[in-house]
């Protein structure tokens, strides 16, 4: 019997050997410590969603800001536009965090997405030895056999009027087999050179506290913060040419030539228009 075969065979955590559960204990001691930013960080093992879970946290005043909740396993994960997110258990990162912005008009709210994008992306760049890129405005995208993979996502949330809850869910082991859909990937198979989730959970955590505090230092300005052109060094989509596919059944078809104060993806179309897009879903329509 594979190790695989025995955690179907009797759901111990340890069954598959590949997989460990992550150190609940060490994470909490690297990341919560005293006068820190993370007050406060729970593994459980299993949720519907750790966003969901966050938000009525926050909204009943039982989260404080650096709150981390992390499931092992997700059964009712959720991506941008109510889009399901599944995965094995233990085989990715899945994660959510409070963040009460109080300094920044809540205007530049927005940025929290790409911010989040940023961190992860140079997190894992440390931590994992992966080049992660960023397709605006929410997927982390990896490269597998030469092929773009879609191997993260990124889901912003409103906790109540003071507060965003962002979710993070990065696909670390899942092996060929598990891919939900064939344009997805994971760091083991864009050849990470390490897997193990604890260190790049730590890794993952210190950089968005890293990139928030100078966004909130900055008022939330992305070019004072240096946001936004970490940003745009970072993201895949820009000199491609895309179609927009926005709400209303309307699409806008060009080049991703910016993305502007704003954070808004910003498409240069054949008929010389500048459209900035606030809101859709974004397809690459040839390579960069």
């Amino acid at each position: 019997m594979t190790p695989r075969d025995a955690s179907d065979a009797n759901g111990s955590r340890w069954s598959d050997l590949d997989r460990p559960p992550l150190n609940a204990t060490a994470l909490r001691r690297a990341l919560a410590h005293g006068g820190g930013f993370y007050g406060d960080l729970e593994v459980v093992q299993r949720t519907g969603s750790t966003n969901s879970d966050l938000v009525a946290r926050a909204v009943a005043g039982k989260a404080a800001e650096g709150a981390v909740l992390v499931a092992e396993e997700q059964t009712s994960g959720r991506g941008r536009l109510d889009r399901q997110w599944t995965a094995p258990p233990r085989s990715g990162l899945f994660f959510s965090v409070l963040l009460r912005p109080a300094e920044v008009p809540v205007a530049r709210w927005g940025w929290l997405p790409l911010l989040t994008g940023v961190a992860v992306a140079t997190g894992l760049a440390r931590a994992a030895g992966v080049d992660t890129a960023l397709k605006w405005p929410n997927d982390l995208l990896v490269t597998v056999d030469g092929q773009e993979r879609k191997a993260g996502g990124i889901l912003a949330e409103r906790a109540g009027e003071d507060a965003v809850v962002v979710g993070v869910g990065i696909n670390v082991t899942l092996r060929a087999d598990e891919l939900p859909v064939p344009q997805a990937g994971s760091l083991a198979l864009a050849g990470a050179v390490n897997t193990d989730r604890d260190p790049l959970l730590r890794a993952v955590l210190r950089s968005l506290e890293e990139w928030y505090g100078r966004w909130r230092s900055a008022g939330g300005d992305p070019a004072a913060s240096g946001l936004q052109e970490a940003y745009a060094a970072g993201c895949a989509t820009l000199g491609r040419e895309v179609r927009a596919e926005l709400p209303g059944d309307r699409s806008v078809v060009g080049e991703a030539v910016a993305v502007d104060g704003d954070g808004r993806l910003v498409i240069a179309t054949r008929d010389g228009v500048q459209e900035p897009v606030g809101a859709g879903d974004i397809v690459h329509l040839r390579p960069a």
